[in-house]
């Protein structure tokens, strides 16, 4: 081998070496102490089993497992694959993971082949009494502009566009989470408008029945007019009922497709809120601590926080000199056959330091900038963990009190039901008046929509509870 090359080659390896042992000058990184409470909340809205250790870490659940209603995965498995928004996710991070390639790259140098051949003919006036051509061959292997990392900003870089990329992947979990809860809540609700159009049809034919009823006797004498035009009112109630609810349920169907992103089958349209559609029974959320610090919002806010930390190490590298190389190793000559011939070896090495000496000001200016977006970044993350606490702790209020509610609300059916039947016996008897049975009528439409609402509440809120809890993006081991 040739001196010249020797040289360039310990040159390359040094600079390698060199590389490989930096240090970046950016602080130590320690996770920020978590911002709420070590228990979730207590007191008469929350059950005791909250507190309770759970078998297996809700953030561990696949979504099959939760899930158990065969047209409902259906559906979250047709979202998945078609849905827009967790598409642009995916390629989103994919992007950044190419732009963390492209950083990291920085810390190689790179090295380029080329050849070359120049041909010129020199004029008469410059070359003597008559003109020549003169021709030149070059092949060489070059370094472009390689700076040596000396004290860790490209390293700083790197690192950052490295958190970058798990942020992104982070994200692309929280929209796949909440793409899930989106399917399943617009499902319940498609299946609980469904239910409101069925209760309100069959309410318009009672009512009707009671109209036709009304106006016979109104006919013979032993009603009222008054009697038929209150009957008319609930007939015209229950007809806007019905208008209202169809339209719910194309707009749920219309709401759904968006999310699914393609038509919902047919075959997978829900009919009726069924009791046998519930989650894992005894879903406990376990300590805030163990539990929120596993969401990945909370994972991105870190991650994003980790870049900004990486950040103020290029901002203080940037104070420190900057030393650039450029060479290129080869073999030229003025004929194509002796490219490879003895003394035809070329080569240039051309190393640059940059010392920074004034600048206004402008690179403290930017180390205050980085030091300030890393901690709005920390607030930035104390907030997301407080608002996972909080979203977990409502979530956790409804569930400790939706039983209650819901056993209240069927009591409340029952009742409002016997009552209707002894208004309506009394008034046939002419013992009340008409208007204690519309009355009666009014109370118990009212008390079975309100059971259809509080089934809904309870079923979403089992939605809730396991999105909120990291649920939802881990697929079946």
């Amino acid at each position: 081998m040739k001196p010249m090359k020797r040289i360039a080659l310990r040159l390359s390896l040094s600079a390698l070496v060199g590389l490989a042992g930096c240090a970046t000058m950016a602080p130590d990184y320690t996770r920020p102490s978590t911002p709420v409470p070590a228990a979730w909340p207590s007191g008469p809205a929350y059950q005791a089993k909250s507190a309770e250790q759970p078998q297996k870490a809700v953030s561990a659940l696949p979504w099959q497992e939760f899930y158990r209603d065969g047209k409902l995965q259906q559906l979250i498995a047709l979202g998945l694959e078609n849905n827009r928004d967790l598409r642009v996710a995916a390629l989103n991070s994919e992007r950044f993971q190419a732009l963390y390639r492209i950083q990291r790259s920085e810390l190689l140098p790179q090295i380029d082949a080329d050849a070359s051949g120049t041909f010129q003919n020199l004029a008469q006036d410059a070359s003597g009494d008559s003109g020549r051509h003169v021709h030149r061959y070059s092949v060489g292997l070059g370094l472009s502009a390689y700076e040596l990392d000396l004290f860790g900003r490209v390293r700083s870089l790197k690192d950052q566009a490295l958190e970058q990329y798990l942020a992104t992947e982070q994200a692309q979990r929280s929209v796949r989470i909440s793409l899930i809860s989106q399917i399943a809540s617009g499902y319940l609700t498609l299946a609980a408008d469904r239910e409101f159009l069925q209760l309100a049809r069959e309410t318009l034919k009672t009512q009707q029945s009671s109209y036709r009823l009304t106006q016979r006797r109104f006919e013979v004498g032993a009603s009222s007019e008054l009697d038929l035009r209150q009957a008319q009112t609930q007939v015209d109630s229950a007809r806007v009922d019905v208008a209202r609810f169809t339209t719910l349920v194309a707009q749920d169907e219309n709401s759904l497709s968006l999310v699914l992103g393609s038509t919902v089958p047919a075959a997978l349209k829900p009919q009726t809120l069924s009791e046998s559609l519930t989650a894992v029974q005894d879903i406990t959320p376990g300590l805030p601590s163990e539990v929120l610090l596993l969401r990945p919002d909370v994972l991105q806010a870190e991650d994003l926080l980790k870049g900004f930390n990486a950040n103020i190490g290029a901002a203080r590298a940037a104070f420190f000199p900057r030393i650039t190389l450029v060479g290129s190793v080869g073999v030229g000559s003025s004929e194509l056959s002796g490219l490879f011939k003895s003394g035809s070896d070329a080569w240039t090495f051309a190393p640059q330091i940059v010392l920074p000496l004034f600048d206004g000001g402008a690179r403290s200016a930017q180390l205050k900038v980085a030091e300030a977006d890393r901690d709005i970044a920390v607030a930035q993350y104390e907030k997301t963990i407080q608002t996972a606490f909080r979203e977990v702790a409502d979530a956790l209020a409804q569930q400790g009190t939706i039983d209650e509610q819901m056993a209240a609300q069927q009591s409340l059916v029952k009742a409002n039901a016997s009552r209707y039947l002894l208004a309506q016996a009394r008034y046939e008897k002419g013992i009340d008046s008409f208007l204690n049975v519309l009355d009666a009528q009014r109370s118990l439409y009212s008390a079975q929509q309100g059971l259809i609402a509080t089934r809904l509440t309870r079923l979403v809120n089992q939605v809730t509870l396991y999105k909120v809890l990291g649920g939802g993006w881990k697929q079946p081991s």
